[in-house]
């Protein structure tokens, strides 16, 4: 079975912070997770790797983003959005 994108995310992220998988929640804050701005970076970048999409996301003015980068939970909705967008 593949996995979801949630599960994906959850496993990049957890790979940026140097955690376990079961150490991210939904809940969690990147700045929670200790991702620091080139951590935020490398994971968009993984991001966009794992699901072959852009990710619409200004690592200078991360505020000007249409990318919510405010909790995990919002990261995979904005995500899964994005692979909804890619495959329509």
């Amino acid at each position: 079975m593949s996995d979801t994108v949630k599960d994906q995310v959850l496993r990049i992220i957890a790979d940026q912070a140097v955690l376990e998988v079961s150490d991210v929640t939904m809940d969690s804050t990147l700045e929670g997770l200790g991702i620091d701005s080139l951590g935020l970076v490398e994971a968009i970048f993984a991001i966009e790797e794992a699901f072959d999409i852009q990710v619409p996301f200004n690592a200078n003015d991360p505020s000007e983003s249409d990318f919510d980068i405010s909790s995990v939970a919002a990261i995979v909705t904005a995500v899964e959005g994005l692979v909804a967008e890619q495959k329509a």
